[in-house]
């Protein structure tokens, strides 16, 4: 059944390139939700993604308290871009969230940056987290690995009857900015990380190949890479007590929770464990609010799970 309230697909005019709009809900108010640049093998595939990501973003706003609904934007990038490109394929892009009127407002995602978000802002003021120097809030990585840390803190505390992770094994599915932020909140613990640029390992922490990363026989597992990675045949091969990690759409489908319940699994929703960016960010650029105290709020998530948790 269709739930969303637009889904709109253009063939940019100067790149050629394709982008799209997905707006879930204006209900709270206005959507908010990332760019996403990647590669897709169909355009399907991008639009199932923009519309499932939008959807979490609804979700993710509303456990977050946020006066705003989801939405999300995907650039198709199925060709390398050369700066050139990748300018006047941003500049398409605004000119779709313009068509919204500000009932959509974009932020980074996945394969875009502060440094993007700028290029956006030349034409449309629908854009957040420019970088520092240009009076955005920069990178959400912080504020999300942050949200990520306060929800660990507070399942551990239910799963293990201590917040403290210092000796348990914890295995981090992708180590982006925002997974070795994650990494290093935890000290004491005895980390594991993974992920597809291999450039990206560290002889501070353990490593093993993605593919082997739900694999291994742990405490706790944080995905933080990209989504759809919780299928009923990964659930069977867990070994692991807690799972709680930024990525998005971490399930392959809402019947996947129910796996992870029957053994035994504890799983923070991923719109509640990942909300601290956005809740930052809106709290900064929206309200005005300085940086500690849009932090204090970005704390809350761990409220917010003790009582979910408690009610399971």
């Amino acid at each position: 059944m269709w739930e969303h309230e637009r889904l709109v697909v253009r063939t940019g005019k100067r790149s050629g390139v394709t982008t799209m709009v997905a707006i879930h809900s204006t209900a709270a108010g206005p959507a908010v939700g990332g760019c996403r640049m990647k590669a897709y093998g169909q355009i399907t595939d991008a639009v199932t993604d923009v519309l499932r990501l939008s959807k979490a973003m609804t979700l993710k706003c509303e456990a977050a308290g946020i006066p705003h609904g989801g939405a999300k934007s995907v650039i198709v990038a199925d060709r390398p871009l050369t700066p050139e490109q990748r300018r006047d394929v941003l500049l398409d892009h605004a000119d779709l969230v313009n068509e919204f009127g500000g009932a959509y407002r974009a932020g980074p995602d996945v394969g875009t940056g502060p440094d993007d978000m700028a290029v956006l802002r030349e034409l449309t003021p629908w854009a957040y987290c420019l970088p520092e120097d240009q009076g955005g809030t920069g990178s959400s990585s912080g504020p999300t690995a942050r949200g990520v840390l306060a929800a660990l803190k507070a399942a551990a505390e239910h799963t293990f009857g201590t917040a403290d992770l210092t000796g348990r094994k914890v295995v981090i599915s992708g180590f982006g900015s925002v997974g070795e932020l994650i990494a290093e909140g935890l000290p004491g613990a005895d980390i594991t990380v993974s992920d597809v640029d291999e450039s990206r390992r560290s002889d501070r922490f353990g490593w093993v190949h993605p593919d082997e990363a739900y694999k291994v026989k742990a405490d706790v597992l944080v995905p933080a890479a990209v989504g759809g990675v919780l299928s009923p045949d990964t659930v069977r091969e867990l070994d692991v007590r807690l799972v709680v990690g930024p990525a998005n759409n971490q399930l392959t489908d809402d019947g996947v929770a129910n796996l992870l319940a029957e053994r035994g699994i504890v799983w923070v929703p991923d719109h509640v464990a990942s909300a601290g960016g956005v809740i930052y960010t809106l709290a900064r650029e929206d309200d005005g609010d300085d940086h500690d105290t849009a932090l204090r709020r970005v704390d809350v998530i761990e409220d917010t799970v003790r009582k979910l948790l408690a009610n399971r």
